[in-house]
């Protein structure tokens, strides 16, 4: 409300008191119904676990390391709904009628189990190839396609989620997965989520913008792309290690904040392996006719 003038006539003077008081009333509405706070409290759970084949240090192993952020309590909204949505995201949905530290255990658990029948089914092929080697010559041998590795391959997992944003009734989290079975790259993949926090749903792409809103938004993403990589042509792109990028489309894997909606492309997606997973941003001024009124996305873009 901007400053009254001096000398301002009494009779205008009341009028536009009124209509403020009206205006601060009705701004004060608004706002009740969509607080900043979501007054949700976080804790997190750390377990790093290494288990060495016939618990012999000299063999390899699968070693697994989880950090879990996950909703704790509240004092508006149903904090046990919100848990349950953060360990389904996390860790998939055999897990999510389970407690926070259940899941982070049980998939802890689950992965050593599967490492050891891996491991159980790698010996039992090896010893039929053996088998099949001694009957055959050194040099059927030596040209055959069945070749051995002494060892079982030892894996690594790491899997951790973020919280990105925690505000007007809005979660966005990321989840991390990392793995590696025993190659010389590690493959890593981002999932990301947003949360209603009234009810732990997901807010999907429907949820928040109106019908064709994919071809609009695939000419925003090139512009993004271009822009992030100091470039003016696709063909600049995939010089870059881009491909596909004519064909690009929103994947449903979104972030939201109070400045617009972050896509993020796994490696190998639109680009080659070894660039970083591409995260393309795009304010809400470029999409403000794209988004159904009254969805949280479209009340967080006219704060």
């Amino acid at each position: 409300m901007g400053a009254f003038m001096k000398g301002i006539k009494v009779k205008t003077f009341h009028l536009l008191l009124v209509s403020a008081l009206l205006f601060s009333a009705c701004n004060n509405a608004t706002s009740s119904a969509f607080r900043a706070d979501n007054h949700v409290d976080f804790d997190t759970i750390r377990v790093h676990e290494r288990y060495h084949l016939d618990e012999d240090s000299t063999k390899p192993y699968c070693d697994v390391q989880v950090v879990f952020v996950y909703p704790v309590s509240s004092s508006r909204v149903n904090v046990d709904t919100l848990q349950r949505s953060f360990v389904k995201h996390t860790f998939g949905t055999s897990y999510q009628s389970l407690l926070a530290t259940q899941a982070v255990n049980g998939y802890v658990k689950s992965f050593v189990e599967n490492y050891r029948k891996d491991a159980a089914a790698y010996k039992e092929s090896t010893s039929d190839i053996m088998e099949l080697n001694a009957l055959l010559s050194e040099e059927e041998i030596a040209d055959s396609e069945h070749t051995l590795k002494e060892q079982f391959y030892s894996y690594y997992e790491s899997l951790s989620d973020s919280v990105v944003y925690n505000q007007y009734g809005l979660i966005a989290f990321q989840v991390k997965q990392s793995n590696n079975k025993g190659g010389a790259i590690s493959y890593d993949s981002y999932r990301n989520y947003v949360i209603n926090v009234k009810n732990g749903s997901q807010v999907t792409e429907n949820d928040i913008f109106n019908p064709g809103y994919d071809t609009a938004l695939q000419g925003l993403i090139i512009t993004s792309l271009l822009e992030q990589h100091g470039v003016k042509t696709i063909s600049e792109l995939e010089e870059l290690g881009f491909f596909g990028v004519q064909e690009i489309v929103p994947n449903r894997n979104f972030l939201l904040n109070d400045k617009g909606i972050i896509y993020t492309y796994n490696k190998g997606d639109y680009s080659a392996y070894q660039l970083d997973a591409p995260q393309v941003f795009i304010p809400y001024a470029a999409i403000r006719s794209l988004l159904r009124e009254n969805s949280v996305a479209y009340k967080l873009a006219n704060l």
